[in-house]
């Protein structure tokens, strides 16, 4: 049986939230809360690639600190990137 598109939105929310580290959790957690609901398939399997990095270095990436290598350079690296935590 293959995993619906909610399903799997669910389950990379939860990938995402849950990370190694604080700083990770609420930086792509967020994002991710933020906006997988409007993603689409591909947009998905982009965010799934990046998921599966080693924590540390994807919120490397995510800060500009390190620079991703080519096949996870995308949309949605690039939206990652750009957004901003909300203040509570």
């Amino acid at each position: 049986m293959s995993e619906t598109i909610d399903i799997r939105r669910k389950r990379l929310l939860y990938l995402a939230t849950y990370r190694g580290f604080k700083e990770a959790d609420l930086l792509i957690g967020g994002f991710v809360k933020a906006h997988v609901a409007g993603m689409d398939e591909g947009e998905l399997d982009q965010l799934e690639a990046l998921l599966k990095q080693n924590d540390r270095e994807l919120y490397a990436w995510a800060t500009d600190k390190a620079d991703a290598p080519a096949n996870l350079q995308g949309s949605v690296l690039e939206r990652l990137k750009a957004f901003e935590i909300p203040r509570l």
